[in-house]
């Protein structure tokens, strides 16, 4: 779409965290200028094979690029302020955040080769600052990390409330509580749109506090005799300060198990946090704590296959361990998508007679995002005119735009990532941009539906098929081809059947000399036999040497 049409208009567009949760990446514009709320990343899933965290696809920036005034990130989570480190020089701009969210990203940055060139200016709970025609304030909210701060973006045409992550959280363990009469000072101001958190809209009553965490906590791990592992998100500050705090409620020490806590903890010290914390020890310290007075903290609450807890469960962590009788306890959310991951980890801990605890069977964990209730509040103090749910899936999205209306608000839209929406001075949706997302692998890219994550699908359910063709100059086959079929048969079936197909290679590429034609005779062959004996279609590579 020409957006130079549109110059004059306040626009929002979404190019993630709307239609799932985390990846988030929101655009506002006017004036012919841009902001960035957030740049995260998102878990992949099995359509995405070898990949780990997927990233928005950024096609539409390389469009308005120059136009960018700045990023502004919310929280120093990692599906808000993840993606930063592999995606930054799509923009090129510089970034606003507070000083936590600061150091933790700069932490992130020293591992890329572009860190130095990326200025990040600290902004204040508080106090306005000024992007082109966009005067931005940002509002202290409670959630599972401190500092994290919705942003009041007052234009011409009014203001627009972007929420963040956020709950009202009478008792947080870390950073102040809610800035509330701020939230009320811009409503009865006047806010024009309320683009807002949706990831607990079907969760009735109240998200908790971090304090009923921080109680339970404590007397499970007085309760255990034997060592303790405790698995929570890597970047849930408030919990890891509860887990540290239940550690020296029971007599024990804390040994660090994870580069990510790690990061996390430097960042809080460097801005006055975790001050009461105890001696914090690492993973090469594990033998020389007595087990009845070890509490390991770990990362891969989720099952990650690299991470601390899944390397303990399979048993080839090279430096901890657990055995009969110790205790695994997991203060963390079963995220759906993960569960597969997540109860085979549950299950390896189990059978090696390990005690595990999760939030299914103890109340070991609150959500950092609001319930109903508090949505219900948000909506009180701010009194929005447009609503505008955000960060969740479809049904998550639709619902949050129903509660809404069921609330008074005039006007709602439910975006998909890449919609256009003008919130003045007409509301409307007004068309979509390019968007989707890339998967992270290593330090490559890649679409979905591209060809690398095609054939690693094929080959995950297929199998693949080598087949190496040594030719003379006359184009005779200088011996039988070798064919290999890693996963694609079993081994008494494999080797009479790849003779056959051998042979009939040979004979087919007889007095062919162009590779090309070589090759495609040869994955025919391949193909029509596998098809014919093992209704399989696996991926075929085909090898032409020349004698």
């Amino acid at each position: 779409m020409n957006l130079k049409k549109h110059k004059d208009k306040l626009i929002f567009v979404p190019l993630g965290g709307s239609g799932e949760i985390g990846m988030n990446l929101n655009l506002y514009h006017l004036d012919g200028k841009w902001i960035v709320v957030d740049c995260g990343v998102g878990f992949a899933d099995d359509y995405l094979p070898g990949a780990d965290l997927i990233v928005p696809d950024l096609s539409f920036i390389e469009k308005i690029k120059d136009d960018i005034l700045g990023m502004i990130v919310t929280h120093a989570h990692e599906d808000h302020v993840g993606g930063i480190q592999y995606l930054w020089p799509e923009f090129e701009c510089p970034i606003y955040t507070t000083k936590f969210t600061a150091e933790f990203l700069k932490l992130k940055l020293k591992e890329t080769h572009f860190g130095k060139q990326v200025k990040i200016h600290e902004i204040e709970p508080g106090k306005d600052f000024e992007l082109g025609p966009f005067t931005i304030k940002p509002i202290n909210l409670t959630h599972s990390i401190p500092e994290m701060n919705a942003m009041a973006i007052s234009t011409r045409h009014g203001i627009v409330m972007h929420t963040g992550d956020w709950k009202f959280d009478p008792d947080p363990m870390v950073g102040p509580p809610s800035n509330l009469k701020a939230l009320q000072a811009k409503g009865d101001k006047g806010v024009l749109a309320l683009v807002c958190d949706s990831t607990n809209v079907f969760s009735e009553g109240e998200s908790g506090s971090e304090a009923v965490v921080r109680e339970n906590l404590v007397r499970l791990v007085k309760s255990c005799d034997n060592r303790v592992a405790v698995g929570t998100f890597a970047s849930n500050l408030a919990r890891v300060e509860t887990i540290m705090h239940a550690a020296t409620e029971a007599g024990r020490k804390v040994i660090v198990c994870g580069r990510s806590f790690w990061r996390l903890i430097e960042a809080a010290r460097a801005r006055g946090y975790l001050q009461d914390a105890p001696e914090l020890l690492t993973e090469h310290d594990f033998g020389k704590v007595p087990r009845q007075q070890a509490l390991l903290l770990c990362t891969g609450s989720q099952g990650e296959p690299r991470a601390a807890f899944s390397r303990i469960a399979e048993g080839t962590h090279p430096n901890l361990k657990l055995a009969k009788g110790d205790t695994a306890i997991f203060s963390s959310k079963i995220i759906p998508g993960n569960d597969k991951a997540i109860y085979r980890m549950l299950n390896l801990l189990t059978l090696q007679g390990v005690e595990v605890i999760t939030e299914k069977n103890d109340k070991i964990h609150v959500s950092g995002h609001p319930y109903r209730n508090e949505l219900k509040r948000m909506y009180e103090y701010t009194k929005p005119q447009i609503a505008v749910p955000v960060h969740g899936e479809a049904m998550h999205i639709h619902a949050h735009a129903k509660l809404a209306k069921s609330l008074g608000v005039k006007q709602t839209f439910e975006p998909k990532n890449g919609d256009v929406i003008a919130l003045a001075p007409e509301a409307e949706l007004i068309g979509m941009v390019d968007n989707g997302h890339l998967a992270i692998d290593g330090y490559s890219f890649h679409y979905g539906d591209g060809e690398l994550m095609r054939n690693r699908r094929k080959m995950r359910h297929s199998g693949a098929i080598f087949a190496s063709v040594s030719i003379s100059k006359k184009g005779e086959a200088a011996e039988l081809p070798k064919i290999s079929a890693p996963g694609a048969m079993d081994e008494g079936i494999e080797d009479e059947l790849l003779v056959t197909i051998a042979e009939e290679v040979q004979s087919a590429i007889h007095g062919i000399t162009d590779r090309k034609s070589i090759e495609s005779k040869t994955k025919k062959i391949i193909k029509r036999n596998l098809r014919t004996e093992l209704d399989k279609n696996p991926v075929i590579i085909v090898h032409v040497l020349r004698n």
